[in-house]
C-alpha cells in the first residue's frame, strides 16, 4: 500500500505507512472505535494500535475531536471572513486565531491576505466581531463577509485519501 506522508503543522515531514493510514481510515470512519476493533481491521495488536495513534496525535498528524453541527448547538450563523492586512500577516492570522469564534485561520496568496472561518449565534454577533473585534485588530486594512447560506459538504476524511508517496 505505499506511504503517506503528511505535513504536520510544524511543516516537518512525517511519514506515514500504509498500517497507520487504514488506522486512520478506522478512526475516521468512527472516533470511538476501539483500538482492539482497529487491531482487528488493521492486523495490530490493541497495544500496537494504542501506540501509533499516539504518535500520530503527538507530532500533530491528526486530532482526535468530537465534531458537532453548528446548527444543532445553537449557532446559526456560519461565514467566511477574506481579510487583507496592511503589515505583518503572521501577526494579524495569530491574533485571529486567539478568537474564540474563528475555527479556521489560513494565508493566502490572491486578492485577499487571510480567510478565517467563523461560527456565531446569530447575525447581531456576527456584527460585533467582525466590527468590533476583527476589524479593531492592528494591520487589519480591510474585510469581506461571505455568509454560509447551504453547507453542502464538508469532510474531514482527506488525511486517508492522500495519495500515497515515498
Amino acid at each position: 500500500m505505499g506511504k503517506l506522508v503528511v505535513m504536520a503543522q510544524t511543516s516537518t515531514r512525517v511519514v506515514i505507512d500504509g498500517v497507520s493510514r487504514a488506522i486512520i481510515e478506522q478512526l475516521q470512519s468512527d472516533g470511538r472505535r476501539s483500538y482492539a476493533s482497529i487491531g482487528t481491521a488493521v492486523g495490530l495488536s490493541e497495544a500496537a494500535v494504542r501506540q501509533r495513534v499516539q504518535k500520530l496525535v503527538d507530532s500533530g498528524v491528526m486530532q482526535i475531536v468530537a465534531v458537532t453541527d453548528p446548527m444543532q448547538v445553537g449557532m446559526a450563523r456560519q461565514a467566511m471572513l477574506a481579510i487583507t492586512v496592511n503589515g505583518n500577516v503572521e501577526t494579524v492570522a495569530d491574533e485571529l486565531a486567539k478568537i474564540d469564534e474563528v475555527d479556521y485561520v489560513v494565508i493566502t496568496a490572491g486578492s485577499f491576505d487571510l480567510m478565517a472561518e467563523v461560527v456565531v449565534e446569530d447575525d447581531t454577533h456576527l456584527l460585533d466581531l467582525v466590527s468590533s473585534r476583527i476589524r479593531s485588530i492592528p494591520g487589519v486594512q480591510r474585510t469581506e463577509t461571505f455568509l454560509y447560506l447551504k453547507l453542502v459538504k464538508q469532510t474531514y476524511n482527506w488525511g486517508a485519501r492522500l495519495p500515497a508517496r515515498a
